[in-house]
């Protein structure tokens, strides 16, 4: 306990210095002037303040030493804002799913052949005569509910080469699913369980709203973790990863893990705008780079695997390619937006049509394009049988062509994004001519015409530029070339053009694509 205490001043007599006894007798002076009223009004506060600031630190120590120790402490009332009510509302509409996948023999031989390598002394086991027999294994992902009926979305790769499949809903309860349809393209599937009563679902949003920074809430089934919530922001729209023609991913940084595939990636007003797919990771593991398919590619494919069980869609029969800054020059375009076209399949829609090789496509019934992933996704979404405007750039005028769209066959070469990207070319190059064993071995056409590059001479421009033995050169800008001189001779009539930079179009690993040799000089010292 710490108590205040108070000095007291020394005794004096009863006498007031150069004043009156208490009896009324007068004293002598002590030579001391009497303390004005002031004075002695301030000290009397000072020492009223000082017992009452004693007997407040009492009582605060002697409460405090008197309260048990366990006693819980009260905070203020919760003020941060949290994603409780969102999750609670989400989370009965969200499944986990698990495959049963068939394991093919050659897995299963290799299986057998590990075995076979056992140390002493186990190799003295007959393994060499044990017959592999193909066995199953289970795969997790996670899916959600669409319609009440018991309608649900999935990745592809969850259920892909699955000889069966269980959702567990969130009250635990199993149920046995069907596999309505697949789409590898766009790594769609869904699925249909029957219910004894209608089920909690989603509805997906607009995909196209979100914007970079949002609040994003991801829900699924990582590691067999059925239920399980994380939190992160929208990082970007329109990821082309590579997966696939008709990539067009969300990106966030919300953590998703092994068996999150599937799962649904919400705002804050509960609706889906995406389903977490793919992440990108050196170990396996979340780095905050996660992507999912926006909703509205959902919504414009599940009704099809629904009711179908397959996606038809639009196609022209065209390659093309991105367009390099050196492209744009040779090309005279003002900028790089526009799906280069690099081939046309023979008798294909959009050469009926009057599509060239060379041309740059603007636009597809008036959505523009900038990217070949642009036009790929635009002439899939449309409906084969119908027509198709396309705005073209041909050598350097605009104008426009009226494709019919037929439907995309399995093995068709689709008008992708995933075209391989231009090498820039230059000039120092030793060509020869095709002979049916190169056209063979370069997997080319019999009727290919043209000039091969034989050797790249070290340090020259078109070393510097990339252009490798074995390409095929089959045409400078828009015209044909049939053996080395043609192309020799093509070569050097663009040299002395207007313009800055040569057109090539090449084969190379059997796809047709161009590269442009900029002449400018290239400011290495």
């Amino acid at each position: 306990m710490i108590v205040l205490r108070i000095a007291k001043p020394p005794c004096r007599s009863t006498a007031d210095p150069g004043g009156m006894r208490t009896d009324g007798r007068p004293v002598a002076s002590t030579g001391r002037q009497p303390a004005p009223p002031w004075l002695r009004a301030t000290f009397g506060a000072i020492l009223l303040i000082g017992i009452l600031v004693g007997w407040s630190i009492e009582g605060v120590v002697a409460g405090a030493q008197d309260a048990p120790l366990n006693q819980p402490t009260t905070l203020a009332p919760r003020t941060i804002p949290d994603f409780a009510d969102l999750v609670a509302h989400v989370k009965p509409a969200v499944v986990s799913i698990t495959s049963r996948l068939q394991v093919s023999r050659e897995e299963a031989d290799q299986e057998t052949q590990r075995g076979q390598t056992l140390p002493f002394p186990f190799n003295q086991f007959p393994f060499n005569q044990m017959i592999p027999r193909p066995r199953a294994v289970e795969a997790r992902g996670s899916g959600f509910i669409i319609k009440p009926d018991g309608t649900i979305v999935t990745n592809n790769h969850v259920v892909e080469n699955a000889i069966s499949v269980m959702v567990t809903l969130d009250d635990g309860s199993q149920l046995s699913a069907r596999i309505a349809g697949r789409d590898p393209r766009t790594d769609i599937a869904v699925l249909k369980v029957t219910a004894a009563r209608p089920l909690a679902y989603l509805e997906l949003g607009d995909s196209s709203a979100v914007r970079a920074g949002e609040w994003v809430v991801a829900m699924g089934n990582p590691f067999g973790l059925g239920g399980t919530a994380t939190v992160g922001i929208v990082s970007a729209q329109s990821r082309d990863i590579g997966a696939g023609p008709y990539d067009q991913f969300i990106q966030v940084d919300a953590p998703i893990n092994q068996g999150n595939s599937g799962g649904p990636l919400f705002t804050q007003d509960g609706k889906v705008i995406g389903m977490t797919t793919a992440i990108l990771s050196p170990s396996g593991g979340s780095v905050g780079i996660g992507f999912a398919v926006p909703s509205n590619v959902i919504r414009m494919i599940a009704p099809q695997l629904e009711t179908a069980g397959h996606i038809v869609r639009g196609f022209i029969g065209v390659q093309t390619q991105s367009i390099s800054q050196a492209l744009a020059k040779a090309l005279r375009l003002n900028d790089r937006a526009g799906a280069l076209v690099a081939g046309v399949e023979p008798d294909g829609p959009a050469a009926r049509a009057g599509v060239e090789v060379g041309d740059v496509v603007r636009a597809v019934n008036g959505q523009p394009v900038t990217t070949p992933r642009d036009l790929a996704v635009a002439v899939a979404s449309i409906q084969p049988g119908s027509q198709a405007r396309l705005v073209i750039v041909r050598s350097g005028r605009e104008q426009s062509v009226t494709v019919t769209v037929a439907a995309l066959p399995e093995q068709a070469v689709e008008a992708s994004a995933a075209a391989r990207q231009p090498q820039e070319a230059g000039l120092g190059l030793a060509l020869g001519p095709l002979s049916s064993a190169l056209r063979r071995q370069l997997d080319l056409p019999e009727a290919t015409n043209g000039a091969v590059v034989i050797k790249v001479q070290p340090g020259s421009p078109a070393d510097d530029a990339g252009i490798l033995a074995g390409d095929v050169i089959v045409g400078v800008g828009t015209t044909a070339v049939n053996d080395p001189r043609e192309a020799t001779r093509a070569i050097r009539q663009a040299q002395q053009g207007e313009g800055n930079a040569v057109l090539l179009r090449i084969f190379r690993d059997g796809r047709p694509v161009f590269v442009a040799i900029d002449l400018a000089p290239s400011g290495k010292g």
